[in-house]
């Protein structure tokens, strides 16, 4: 009886609210934390460095994304979208944007290595974002196997189950991986650029990444073992080209022999 009495008293909701509470927060805190650990750790850039970025962000991307690169009509806010996302456009040649269309088309980098730091490093002082991996990261000694399956499951639907890419919509498309280098790949997956979803590390995890990545070097660096694959671009262009070229032979000599023998 006096079981049942203190379970109903006002103090015993209180104390199920407090520990409820308490329990989701640490929770909570404990999650952040696992997510923060295995963040890459980037140089520290000096105040020089910043300073020289500015200078070139202000002459090559403020006119589009605004002098405190709050964005404007012509092009997104680049608060907060950390180093990493500006490693990748920059250094893929994607930005400065050459033209208006669908999608950023890749170009000749305009911009030493150097320099793309230093815009990196003015862009990260902006709000927090992903940093630019470490060598470390991106080291292609993970599991192919394992990469192989993820790559299928969150990337295969748009850049073909070997990343020989493929068409979107409204004539966006989903670019090869062959040649890309190991830090872009990280970087797209963290920084989701244009149709990309972004794969932050609790989607996948860093180890989760490097094992992608490790998948992608493995598919390009080895040869088929059935010959000639047509790119890896699927069973809709095999077929195509068997029914083009190898049933089109069959016909062709058919006729050729129907036509001899009379």
């Amino acid at each position: 009886m006096s079981f049942k009495k203190n379970r109903r008293s006002p103090l015993a909701a209180i104390i199920v609210m407090a520990a409820g509470l308490a329990l989701t927060g640490g929770g909570y805190v404990a999650a952040t934390a696992a997510v923060e650990a295995v963040k890459p750790v980037s140089a520290v850039a000096t105040a020089e460095q910043i300073s020289e970025g500015r200078k070139l962000f202000l002459a090559n991307c403020a006119s589009c994304h605004g002098m405190n690169a709050e964005g404007s009509k012509a092009a997104p806010s680049l608060i907060g979208v950390g180093a990493a996302s500006v490693e990748f456009q920059v250094a893929t040649g994607r930005m400065p944007g050459q033209a208006s269309g669908p999608q950023l088309e890749k170009k000749p980098v305009q911009f030493t290595e150097e320099q793309i730091n230093q815009m990196a490093a003015y862009v990260a002082t902006l709000g927090d974002g992903p940093a630019i991996p470490t060598d470390e990261m991106v080291a292609a000694n993970g599991d192919s196997t394992r990469g192989g399956e993820l790559f299928r499951i969150n990337c295969a639907m748009c850049h073909n189950a070997v990343g020989a890419g493929g068409a979107l919509t409204e004539g966006k498309y989903a670019p090869a991986l062959k040649g890309v280098t190991e830090r872009h790949i990280y970087e797209a997956m963290v920084t989701g650029p244009q149709n990309m979803p972004v794969f932050n590390d609790a989607n996948l995890t860093p180890q989760d990444k490097k094992d992608i990545i490790t998948y992608l070097k493995y598919v390009e660096q080895t040869p088929s073992v059935g010959g000639y694959e047509l790119a890896n671009l699927g069973p809709v262009v095999e077929g195509l080209f068997t029914w083009v070229f190898i049933i089109g032979f069959i016909v062709a000599i058919t006729i050729w022999l129907g036509a001899k023998s009379n």
